[in-house]
């Protein structure tokens, strides 16, 4: 076994968590690497150059050059599946029939994650979270981080803070605790694990009702945002659509308006991916809710 692949066991060889207990575990690692990397020690080139000569001299050199030329094949498939396995557990399942149903959506995936969504049908509310409460965000700094997957879809560089990742998910269960009437945290409805926030009466169908959801391997987040709000998040670096977010049959999947926002780095960069996931709120439930990161909370946080 590679020691990519046995990283990649390490990381998933985990019991299944609640999303109570998810704050406790270790940050999952990572790992992705080029589909087309080989590596041969010393006596494997020699086998390799020895089984070509062999072949020449019993096969037509024909077929021998046909089958050095589909040779890499299973080498290409079992990199891209392992790449798979580093991305964890997280809306497909960690199998080998997952990975074949990934690797077959990835023919309609979005080619341009960054270009909003264009929107023919009526949409209520008409008027997305920011232009009605005269709100706007600032530019991200620095590029975009690197993102990879679709189901699951994670981020491998410019890790997000822990501490704001921990303030994050004790914000979002006091917002749903001061407004038990109208929201709930629960486990993930699209990522079948991980904290989620959902809304008890939608106005805008997504699963469940979810709003958000975080993830505990990166600190990165899903949501579904109003057209007008999910363009803003994009021209302003902060996120990105998901690669199934199409519409049409793929809704089958995940909404037209689901997108990723970048894991927070510090307290102001937290603070914008507050105002975005109140944004969400909106558009799911059609109600405007104060999501504040407390000093304490961030301070309590830095305590652990």
């Amino acid at each position: 076994m590679s020691t990519s692949t046995q990283s990649t066991m390490e990381c998933l060889l985990q019991p299944p968590v609640s999303p109570e207990s998810e704050d406790d575990t270790p940050m999952m690692c990572i790992t992705q690497h080029p589909v087309l990397q080989v590596t041969l020690t010393g006596p494997g080139l020699l086998l390799a150059i020895f089984g070509i000569v062999v072949s020449i001299q019993i096969l037509r050199p024909s077929l021998t050059c046909t089958l050095i030329a589909l040779s890499p094949i299973p080498l290409i498939v079992y990199n891209d599946y392992d790449n798979f396995l580093s991305l964890g557990p997280g809306g497909t399942p960690s199998t080998f029939f997952g990975y074949l149903k990934i690797t077959c959506l990835r023919i309609f995936a979005l080619s341009d994650p960054y270009t909003p969504a264009i929107f023919t049908h009526k949409i209520y509310p008409a008027i997305g979270y920011y232009p009605r409460t005269q709100s706007w965000l600032p530019k991200r700094q620095g590029p975009r981080p690197t993102i990879v997957g679709i189901a699951p879809q994670r981020q491998t560089d410019q890790p997000g803070c822990p501490k704001m990742y921990r303030a994050l998910r004790k914000s979002l269960e006091n917002l749903s605790e001061k407004n038990s009437q109208s929201l709930r945290v629960a486990m993930s409805c699209f990522e079948k694990k991980g904290l989620a926030l959902f809304c008890k009466h939608p106005i805008n169908a997504t699963c469940r009702g979810e709003i958000c959801h975080v993830h505990h391997s990166d600190r990165s987040m899903h949501m579904n945002l109003h057209p007008d709000d999910a363009k803003v998040v994009l021209e302003m670096g902060w996120g990105e659509r998901h690669p199934l977010a199409k519409g049409g049959w793929m809704s089958r999947y995940v909404p037209k308006e689901f997108i990723m926002v970048y894991a927070p780095r510090d307290r102001e960069e937290l603070d914008v991916v507050c105002r975005i996931v109140e944004a969400a709120g909106f558009w799911v439930s059609g109600e405007q809710f104060d999501l504040t990161t407390e000093k304490n909370l961030v301070l309590d946080a830095q305590k652990i």
